[in-house]
Order: C-alpha cells, then structure tokens, then sequence
C-alpha cells in the first residue's frame, strides 16, 4: 500500500518536469536557439543527476514546516499540490511556482490535523518568493551587462556570437537542470521522507543508497519524464511571451536563474561558506519560475526594453493562486480520506499550540 500512496510524488514530480523545465530551458527553446529535444534530452539526465545530489539538502526545511507522519496524509499533500498546478495552472500554459502550490498543501495538512505551523520556517519560505526574484534580476541585469559590453570590446562577428551562445546555452542549460533536481527534489518527495517504503540502506552491487536518496531517484526520474511529455507549450510561453529575448538575453535568463537554485539548494556551497567561516543562509525549496521571471525583468531593465505587462499579471496571479488552491484542495483530501476512505492521515496525536505557531481545528 505504501507504494500506491508514493504515486502523488511521481504525478507531482511529473507536473514538476512539465512546467519547471520551461524556466530552464524556455527561453531557449522560444528564441529557437535550442531544439526541443535537445533541452529536453540535458534537462532529463541532469535533473535526475541534481535530484540524487539533494537529498540531504532543503527537505529538511520542508520537514520542518509540517512533519507529515503518515503515508495518507503525504500522499494527499502532494496530490494537492500537482492538482493545483496541473489543472488549474499548467493547463492555461502559464508557467507557476510549485514551490508554493507544496507549502500551501502543508499548510493544508497542519490545519487539518491540528498541528502548529513553524512560522520561522513559513517565513523563511514566503521571504524566498521575494528574495529569489530580486537576487536573479540583480544577477541577470550584472552578467547581461557585463557580457554585451565584454562582447563589443572584442569586436566578435554575429555569427561566432551565435555558435558560441548555442553552446553556452546547453551547458547552462544543464547547470540549471542539476541545480533545479537538487533543490526542488524536495516540493516532490520531501513529503514522504518520514513514510519512505524504502530501507534504510539499498544495495547494488558495491554501491548503496539511502532510503531519501532512493525517494529522490524516483522522483528525478519522474521529473524527467514530465520534461519530455509536456514541457513543450509552457517552454513557448515563457520564451516568447513576455519580453522578446535575444539569445545572449536567454543564455543570461538561464545562469541567473540557475544560481539562484544552486545558492538556496547546495548542502556542499553551506558547507564551503561555513569552512571560510562566513555567514550562510538557509537551504530553501525556491521557485525557478521566479528566478527566471525576476531575471527576464532585470534583463529588460538593461535593455529598457517593454514587458507585456498582461502575461506577466497572469504569471503573478498563478503565484497567487497556486498556494491557495493547494490548501483547499488539500483540506477537503484530507477531509476525505479520514472520513470516507478511513484512512489515518495523522500517524500520532496532535501537539498543543505552543508560541511562536499557529494551529488549526480538524475538519473531521
């Protein structure tokens, strides 16, 4: 039964792949720089790469936010999750942040059983939502700046420029597939780290793995399948719907919002800053759509070109939309699989609300 209840993941890990490799690869894919099946194909096997490498990077912050305990109730937060992002979001062709769509159905899943909500952590999480954009927009708006300059010093001949770029692109393109498995691995099996049908400890041949480094293979793979069946439309959108990108504005689009990703989801770079002894920061789960619509925007403030300012409402609306929907979806999943189904979706009793946490009443 265990294993059934693991489907939420892999459906969420699907829709992950469908929409998020649009914010990798979208601009790319849009400006014609990149063939479908070439992002498609470096996107796949680096996001399956960066998911194994996360597995001890920001689920911990996920798990802390609400400690899911039992196999019911994490299968119905991710199935919340993927259905607010899949049928109400993905659906339209909008790319939206299922980064948020994960915390709301957590949300979801504390007010249903009663557990208090950490709100260090939950702020953390929604300062994310602002800080990631504004950090890729100022990294963007930096290198694209930078570059052009760099470029016209060195006097390159257009096309040179253009092979060159083809190039870069597909190595950003799988720098930002590996960052995008190591931190958003999380939104999709983080869940199920308390609840894993896995050992402890899994064999092949001379190699182990650990149950979440399992968990997070399944889930890389599920990604990757969601990157070749449906990225395709949303990849479109975001390439060329909101601003006219030129190639070395998507190559640019693509490492800024790959360093955010890195920079909020890299165990090793944590431990790097703090062997210098310098201050870090906390891993978090953060949104590739917005690094990448907050990159776009700092690329357009170089360039003082024009955003369609109604594609760039409905992307803010979808971010909007996402955790809220993720919440009810989630409430009345959960509602249902106690009451109809009777199923436990709380393996032990709730905690009294302490300071510092917010509670809410079962709906049961």
């Amino acid at each position: 039964m265990s294993w059934i209840y693991l489907t939420s993941g892999l459906f969420l890990g699907w829709s992950l792949g469908a929409n998020d490799a649009a914010n990798l690869f979208g601009t790319a894919v849009g400006t014609k720089m990149l063939r479908f099946r070439t992002a498609a194909l470096v996107g796949s096997v680096f996001v399956v790469i960066g998911a194994v490498a996360g597995a001890h990077g920001t689920s911990k912050t996920l798990g802390r936010l609400g400690a899911i305990d039992a196999p019911a109730g994490a299968f119905m937060v991710a199935l919340a999750a993927a259905l607010a992002v899949v049928l109400l979001l993905t659906k339209s062709g909008l790319p939206v942040s299922i980064t948020q769509a994960i915390v709301g159905a957590i949300v979801g899943w504390n007010l249903f059983t009663g557990r208090p909500t950490d709100l260090k952590t939950l702020g953390q999480l929604v300062s994310s939502w602002l800080i990631s954009p504004l950090l890729s927009a100022l990294i963007a708006a930096a290198l694209f700046g930078a570059t052009r300059a760099f470029l016209r010093r060195l006097k390159v001949h257009l096309l040179e420029v253009d092979a060159w770029t083809r190039g870069a692109l597909v190595a950003a393109g799988a720098f930002g597939a590996f960052s995008l498995g190591q931190n958003d691995i999380a939104n999709v099996m983080g869940v199920f780290v308390r609840v894993s049908p896995f050992p402890e400890t899994t064999r092949f041949g001379p190699f182990g793995a650990t149950s979440v480094e399992m968990l997070f293979l399944l889930g890389g793979i599920a990604i990757a399948v969601g990157i070749c069946t449906y990225s395709h439309r949303v990849m479109l959108r975001l390439g060329s719907g909101l601003t006219s990108l030129s190639p070395l504005g998507a190559l640019i689009v693509v490492l800024a919002a790959a360093t955010v990703l890195f920079v909020f989801g890299s165990p090793d770079l944590q431990r790097l800053v703090k062997a210098c002894h310098l201050p870090g920061w906390p891993l978090l789960p953060v949104s590739a759509t917005q690094a990448v619509v907050g990159a776009i925007l700092g690329i357009s403030v170089v360039r003082r070109s024009g955003i369609r300012t109604k594609v760039l409402g409905q992307i803010a609306l979808g971010w909007l939309v996402a955790p809220v929907a993720a919440l009810g979806i989630a409430l009345v999943g959960l509602f249902v699989l106690q009451n109809v189904f009777e199923l436990p979706v709380s393996a032990a009793p709730k905690p009294a609300a302490t300071a510092g946490a917010v509670a809410g009443t079962p709906v049961s």
